[in-house]
């Protein structure tokens, strides 16, 4: 029985590749042809050390060829309805998670070591596949180095850049409340309905700003233009107050973004710039398109083309976080970033600030950010993409309370 499920495995793993190679493209062929090949070997060494209970088997066997299900069908990617995220992408993605993360079992196995425990990756997969579907309302209150008039003491502030603590709290004095939505990522895992509450939660908290900072679909949402309009429609309800830039996968339809954009009353700003007349004073608003080369010349660029205003505060959308460090000193006062989805998999339900991106780059992962009087905001993103779960790593729902620097 191990034996041919080792072979059915290969078999349709070579049905993928094949499959995605003619009606597709190349690269997507060889990006289905890596990951599924790991998730096989580690599926395969599992499989082999199951207990000789038929249920376990075949539900280990369906859940496998969900995996496969899943490959075939986004080689014609669109949006599906949710049976088939019930009995297919939901399933699926976390049985390849989960499987994922049995590498130090599959290892053992394979060295002949009878290693306890391999269940445990797919418990830890069910917890994040419960967290990848929920968001939880949060307010987050944060001391801005320099807003409008006020700046913090002279010579305040660290140049380098390291992670500093936001606050849970109220503070003193009304704030700047700014709604930002950032990778919803429009798919599996984010159904229009879902977006259309997020939405709808945040036209009903009545922030100052509401600010978009991309990444916007998945493949499978790029082919039906009007999805993305349906599930930001809520938003036309702020008009004059709904800004957003472009993130990496913004570029694969831009076009859909920008016609879902218009749709709801939201300014896309691609390396342009406004000032908003808002209850705490004028806040410049500067929207840097993602760049995959060249980000600090046209980051240059696109500051000297659009110079502070004096006495208003001066808030850049910057998708990606780890262009920052090509941002000059003193460009921006608060900039707001999504794109690594907060780090993704990590500690941050157990209290700590540990992801994995953290441990394998310098990118800020998530939260605030300081570079002597400049601050960088790293939201956890409302969606995700890419890796299947999110695990141990929530994803956010939050009102950005922005307050003045203290008095010195």
């Amino acid at each position: 029985m191990s034996w041919s499920f080792t072979t059915l495995s290969w078999i349709a793993w070579a049905l993928v590749v094949l499959s995605a190679w003619w009606l597709r493209s190349r690269p997507y062929a060889v990006f289905r042809g890596v990951v599924i090949a790991l998730h096989n070997l580690m599926a395969i060494a599992v499989y082999s050390r199951l207990p000789e209970i038929p249920a376990l088997r075949y539900l280990f066997v369906y859940l496998h060829a969900m995996v496969f299900v899943q490959a075939v069908l986004l080689i014609w990617p669109r949006l599906m309805p949710i049976g088939y995220r019930l009995l297919v992408s939901l399933p699926g993605s976390w049985f390849a998670a989960s499987t994922l993360f049995t590498f130090p079992w599959a290892i053992a196995f394979a060295l002949g070591w009878n290693v306890p425990g391999v269940w445990l990756p797919y418990l830890v997969g069910a917890f994040g596949l419960v967290q990848s579907l929920r968001t939880r309302e949060t307010e987050v209150h944060i001391r801005a180095g320099r807003f409008g008039g006020h700046l913090a003491s002279v010579g305040e502030g660290d140049p380098a850049l390291k992670r500093i603590r936001v606050e849970n709290k109220a503070l003193s004095g009304r704030p700047l409340r700014i709604v930002q939505i950032t990778d919803p990522h429009l798919g599996p895992f984010m159904s229009v309905e879902r977006l259309r509450r997020i939405a709808e939660r945040a036209v009903a908290r009545q922030p100052d700003l509401v600010l978009l900072t991309g990444d916007f679909l998945t493949m499978e949402s790029q082919a039906d233009p009007s999805l993305l309009g349906a599930a930001l429609e809520p938003l036309n309800a702020l008009p004059g107050r709904v800004f957003a830039c472009r993130g990496n996968h913004d570029l694969e339809a831009p076009g859909t973004v920008a016609r879902a954009l218009q749709h709801v009353g939201a300014e896309l700003l691609i390396d342009d710039a406004r000032v908003v007349d808002t209850p705490v004073g004028p806040v410049q608003i500067l929207g840097i398109d993602y760049a995959f080369r060249g980000r600090r010349e046209r980051m240059q660029v696109t500051c000297e083309a659009h110079p502070r205003v004096p006495g208003a505060l001066r808030v850049v959308l910057l998708h990606d976080p780890g262009a920052f460090v090509h941002l000059a000193p003193g460009e921006a006062d608060l900039v707001l970033s999504g794109h690594t989805h907060g780090g993704q998999v990590g500690l941050l339900s157990l209290g700590l600030p540990h992801t994995m991106l953290a441990l394998f780059s310098r990118i800020p992962d998530h939260g605030l950010w300081a570079r002597g009087l400049d601050r960088l905001y790293v939201h956890r993103g409302t969606g995700h993409y890419g890796f299947p779960l999110r695990i141990g790593v929530p994803s956010e729902e939050s009102v950005l309370c922005v307050h003045p620097p203290e008095a010195s």
